[in-house]
């Protein structure tokens, strides 16, 4: 599997397989990879439906800051896959108070 995903398969893939989505999202950011891993389990939930419910999470609450600021990490990373989960995840997070 590609390390650099297009943001449209990252999303498909957090719909269809965790353990696809894992794979992809360890090979593209290991700490990434390990911090929503380890704060999926902390909630029961596996890796697609951690990075589910941040996308969704972000999607119903993100403000225009935060919409910038995700934008122009998409705009600016070398994999914007990657860089969309790291904003959406560090938004779910903080929005728990898990930061």
């Amino acid at each position: 599997m590609s390390a650099c995903l297009q943001l449209g398969d990252l999303l498909a893939l957090g719909q269809k397989s965790s353990a696809q989505l894992s794979a992809w999202l360890r090979a593209s950011n290991v700490s990434l990879s390990e911090r929503v891993e380890r704060e999926a389990a902390l909630r029961s939930e596996t890796l697609a439906q951690f990075v589910r419910i941040a996308v969704s999470d972000f999607l119903a609450e993100a403000d225009e800051e935060a919409w910038a600021s995700l934008m122009s990490a998409i705009r600016d990373a070398p994999d914007p896959g990657g860089a969309c989960v790291a904003r959406m995840a560090a938004f779910r997070l903080q929005r728990e108070g898990a930061q």
